[in-house]
């Protein structure tokens, strides 16, 4: 499975107002690992930021101005999300300016090209109800390195954005697992016989039980209650 984590930053809030898009940064996941394949755009609104933006993003209108304009890096950015199951957090927000550039250059919107899109913000606000769920108090929960940002930076965002949704999703914890040791690039038809393999049954100690049953509790709690050895455990 193909995923594209992908974040904007943009010259304001509206983009039916007439703001415009500056920097787009992609970050692909093929299986749940990080393959190392990005896109990083910056492009040319044809306008300037807002005041109140330039402050959360930082960049400036002098930086844009030798950037290419959108309908240049269109299909760039079309080709790279081409067929991914595309992942955002508040995701109206991004694709609704992504659409508004399209339409501009006369480009079908952006779900003619995905699989699928799904909204981070809405899950986080379903698994973590009546709390801050922005990027940053999500990589604070979820115990997600974010030092790194002091302004908002769309392939900084992106790649922040890829280890939360591993870490909400109970994904494997090496996001960098080296792909070449995956069972699935082994060659076909190379069959071993195990028959007369006896495993030893290794039995958990206290602590790994207690540590177990810590990581338990952790996941119930991450659900609302919802998982289902403690509904099972509640009908007993």
């Amino acid at each position: 499975m193909r995923q594209v984590f992908l974040d904007t930053e943009t010259t304001g809030l509206f983009a039916e107002q007439g703001d415009r898009v500056i920097e787009i940064g992609c970050v692909e996941l093929v299986n749940r690992k990080l393959t190392g394949n990005k896109l990083h755009l910056y492009v040319n609104p044809e306008r300037d930021s807002h005041e109140e933006a330039m402050k959360v993003h930082g960049i400036s209108n002098e930086f844009l101005r030798d950037k290419p304009k959108f309908a240049q890096v269109a299909d760039e950015l079309l080709a790279f999300i081409q067929g991914s199951e595309l992942i955002i957090h508040n995701a109206p927000f991004d694709i609704g300016f992504l659409n508004c550039e399209l339409t501009l250059i006369a480009k079908p919107p952006l779900h003619t090209c995905v699989s699928k899109v799904i909204d981070t913000l809405l899950m986080a606000k379903e698994m973590f109800p009546g709390k801050r769920n922005s990027l940053d108090a999500l990589c604070a929960r979820l115990e997600v390195d974010n030092s790194g940002r002091q302004l908002h930076g769309a392939l900084l965002d992106a790649e922040l954005l890829a280890e939360v949704y591993i870490n909400m999703t109970r994904g494997q914890d090496a996001l960098l697992m080296d792909s070449r040791n995956d069972v699935s690039t082994q060659a076909a038809g190379s069959l071993v016989d195990f028959s007369a393999l006896v495993l030893p049954v290794l039995a958990a100690n206290e602590q790994e039980l207690h540590a177990h049953a810590k990581v338990l509790v952790e996941i119930d709690k991450a659900s609302a209650g919802k998982t289902v050895w403690a509904r099972a455990e509640s009908t007993v």
